[in-house]
């Protein structure tokens, strides 16, 4: 009968059979238990990161925004609380920009405007809702004349979840004449709890 240490080689596996008392060989159950420990640590580790993505894909598939966005506009300027336009294309004679939002129902949570350009974010501005339904937030953007392309702001919720998204365009002013208006923007009544933000 041929007896070695598994233990002897310096990797702890030799080549040999080794044959205990019963003429089976040691080695092929000592591989079957190093693979079948490699299964159940792959098992161990997976298992918990696969049922992770499905736990994040279940919750993502399933999430509703509670508040909406009623209006989102590009504007030159804000008065009385309003946008006095509706600018889809702007000239780069024009250094700074407006974007309104009307939001609805998402009163107490932390709203962003996310201003992005080129594949990149600009900039970033938090407002916490007040109280009641309805709440009209701004921020503005210096804009300069090398960035001209289209611009993207993102209105976000709390957690990170995009509520709406609009666009423009900043265009060279001398290569054409005059910017695109939509019609100007309703007027709607508003509550005295209202919050602006000039940045």
């Amino acid at each position: 009968m041929l007896i070695s240490s598994v233990f002897g080689s310096p990797s702890g596996i030799t080549n040999e059979p080794i044959i205990n008392t019963e003429g089976t060989t040691i080695m092929k159950r000592h591989l079957q238990r190093i693979g079948t420990r490699a299964l159940l640590t792959a098992l161990i580790f997976i298992a918990p990161v696969t049922a992770g993505a499905e736990e994040t894909a279940t919750d993502d598939e399933n999430y509703t925004p509670r508040g909406s966005v009623a209006r989102a506009v590009f504007t030159t300027r804000i008065e009385d609380r309003e946008p006095i336009d509706n600018l889809v294309r702007i000239p780069s004679s024009v250094d700074r920009i407006y974007f309104f939002s009307d939001l609805r129902g998402l009163d107490g949570e932390i709203i962003t405007h996310r201003w992005e350009y080129a594949g990149q974010v600009m900039a970033e501005v938090k407002f916490r809702v007040g109280s009641g339904a309805r709440w009209r937030v701004y921020s503005s953007k210096n804009l300069l004349p090398e960035w001209i392309g289209k611009w993207t702001v993102v209105v976000l919720d709390e957690s990170g979840w995009p509520l709406k998204a609009s666009m423009f365009e900043y265009f060279d002013a001398s290569q054409d004449v005059a910017p695109v208006t939509l019609d100007k923007p309703p007027v709607e009544e508003a509550p005295a709890d209202e919050a602006r933000r000039n940045e």
